[in-house]
């Protein structure tokens, strides 16, 4: 890529992506719709009588080839196991594809809508679903993907937002030391869960990346793909209360366990993953901040009250991981 591709990135203009998804050979009918994607940009291309592909556009400097390359392989894997994700379509031996400065990806369009948390069997089958997957990811690790780390989503995280001056003079002092008191807890739950096997995860499996269509389920976007703990792939649909997520954690991990093995000590990393994962999306707004598009997208980031409502959410989730975790009832 030349120098210039973050910049073609940000004015990706719709003759780029056309003339993206011609050169595979595909003929487009001038049909685009910008799908819900900040970190790449992404399109339902429409075809001439033909089905619309999906054309993802990858962020520059985001991944390099070879880590996409391991998202697209492990998707490919999953999918030939008849798990229903859905794969980049593989055309003349490739998956990731070059058009000027863009690298790019095409696949199928499935369509569909997020399930919803309150349906018990609805999470059964998701939790089947996730067991499947860890089935397959536990066989091999990512060698060109970062783990969820306390390092890669807390403490990079928090030296990136305070090194850039993005958290408020008036609570940089209280941020540095909330971070302190979080770093501790996160670390005290790691050592409640004890040794933890890593594997292969989606990574950023939450309601929004599964598509529910007449009963059918299809996961969509690995682009987080990475090691870490099982449950990371499980807690983001828990939702409500303690005595609301008791009942959904049992559908999940009754699901699951008919495929893997669920280590119970894992359920002490909620929260800390939780807290993990609220500092990391903080910082990746920030990390972003200077892309138009993100300005555009959330422009209540970088104003006082939000660092205020982050600061308080942050000290939440210290009292939350002083509790006791959740149970699975079996």
């Amino acid at each position: 890529m030349r120098v210039n591709a973050s910049l073609a990135y940000q004015q990706l203009q719709p003759d780029d992506i056309l003339s993206a998804v011609e050169s595979l050979g595909f003929e487009c009918d001038g049909r685009l719709l910008a799908l819900n994607s900040y970190e790449n940009r992404v399109y339902r291309v429409g075809l001439t009588d033909e089905a619309p592909l999906v054309a993802k556009f990858y962020r520059p400097g985001r991944w390099p080839d070879e880590a996409i390359q391991e998202e697209h392989d492990f998707a490919e894997e999953l999918a030939a196991h008849e798990i229903p994700v859905v794969p980049p379509l593989r055309l003349a031996g490739q998956t990731l594809h070059r058009h000027a400065d863009f690298r790019f990806s095409v696949q199928p369009c499935h369509g569909g809508y997020a399930p919803a948390l309150d349906n018990l069997d609805l999470l059964r089958q998701l939790g089947r679903l996730v067991g499947r997957i860890h089935q397959l990811g536990q066989r091999r690790s990512f060698t060109r993907r970062p783990s969820i780390s306390l390092e890669n989503f807390g403490a990079n995280s928090a030296a990136f937002l305070l090194e850039n001056d993005f958290v408020p003079a008036h609570l940089q002092t209280a941020y540095e030391s909330l971070c302190e008191d979080l770093f501790k807890l996160i670390t005290d739950c790691y050592a409640r869960a004890g040794t933890t096997q890593p594997l292969r995860l989606h990574g950023d499996f939450h309601p929004g990346n599964v598509l529910v269509l007449e009963q059918r389920v299809h996961i969509v976007d690995l682009d987080d793909a990475r090691m870490g703990p099982s449950v990371q792939d499980l807690w983001m649909f828990l939702s409500g209360d303690r005595g609301e997520q008791t009942p959904q954690l049992d559908e999940l991990l009754g699901g699951y366990s008919e495929f893997a093995h669920f280590n119970t000590a894992e359920l002490h990393l909620i929260e800390a993953l939780r807290t993990l994962r609220m500092m990391h999306y903080a910082a990746w707004l920030a990390r972003r901040w200077q892309d138009p598009a993100f300005k555009s997208a959330f422009p209540w980031f970088d104003t006082v009250r939000y660092w205020d409502e982050h600061v308080l959410s942050l000290r939440e989730q210290a009292a939350a991981m002083s509790e006791p975790p959740l149970e699975w009832l079996q």
